[in-house]
């Protein structure tokens, strides 16, 4: 793959065919985008035929390798100027057949959050309309980290866009005080202070400790419930300090937040030594 990408610039038919046999054996994605800086409007003409190809590796290169955000690769300046060009593309993959071109896509949606919201929220409600039940997986993937973040237009366009009315209680920390490598389960109540019925979208923030003694949060996916007026129920999370490719661990006090719809409610803290 790097010897096609660094190589085969001047040669780009030839290159083309190459990534096109090789996709269906490795992963592409990185030496593609090397074309698509260099030359993008002609290779966005090869990634658009191929998302109809019968191979769904082939058709997963074309969403893959557009995206703005792809994970140990380069950032291409390009695609970051037209995120429209990169929607018309995954537009004709978001009813693939094969799972994994869908994750693919909804990947691809999630990176362009991260750079342009409004458009992701646009494109997700155009998507959302008549949708199958495997497009609206694929919409609700693409939307974690827009949901994660809080954002309204993500909560609203999934259900949970209400303020909800509840109060967190008994909050507690198993244990309180944890050895570095170690686990913490985080346990509450939740109860409905609405006379109504509550769908409701639950959360854990953790904020770590990071090396220079600050702290950053990390948000994780608890549950999704239906509280009943004045209901009550009982949740509860795992934090793990186990060392981490993403993510290392470091002493200190870490605050959590359990957050409901978006709205964030503290519950405590617990000790890392």
């Amino acid at each position: 793959m790097v010897f096609v990408s660094t190589r085969g610039l001047d040669h780009f038919d030839l290159s083309m065919n190459a990534l096109y046999a090789l996709t269906k054996r490795f992963s592409a994605e990185s030496a593609i985008r090397t074309f698509i800086a260099s030359d993008p409007e002609r290779t966005l003409a090869v990634l658009r035929k191929w998302t109809r190809d019968p191979n769904p590796h082939v058709r997963r290169l074309a969403s893959e390798g557009t995206r703005l955000r792809l994970p140990w690769a380069a950032r291409v300046v390009w695609l970051d100027a037209n995120p429209k060009r990169v929607i018309d593309l995954v537009e004709r993959l978001k009813d693939d057949k094969a799972t994994m071109v869908r994750r693919s896509v909804a990947n691809s949606l999630n990176d362009l959050g991260k750079v342009h919201r409004d458009l992701l929220a646009q494109t997700c409600e155009s998507w959302l309309d008549g949708a199958s039940a495997e497009r609206r997986a694929l919409v609700e993937h693409a939307l974690r980290s827009a949901v994660k973040r809080g954002e309204p237009e993500a909560l609203r366009l999934l259900g949970y866009g209400k303020r909800p009315a509840v109060s967190v209680e008994s909050a507690r920390f198993e244990p309180r005080q944890v050895k570095l490598g170690g686990r913490v389960a985080v346990r509450f109540g939740l109860r409905s202070a609405s006379r109504r019925r509550q769908d409701l979208l639950v959360d854990l923030a953790v904020h770590f400790v990071k090396s220079n003694g600050r702290s950053a949060p990390k948000v994780f996916k608890l549950k999704r419930l239906t509280l009943e007026a004045g209901g009550t129920a009982e949740l509860a999370g795992k934090v793990s300090l186990a060392p981490m490719t993403t993510r290392q661990h470091y002493a200190g006090q870490h605050r959590v937040e359990v957050i409901v719809n978006g709205v964030a409610y503290p519950v405590g803290e617990f000790a890392v030594r």
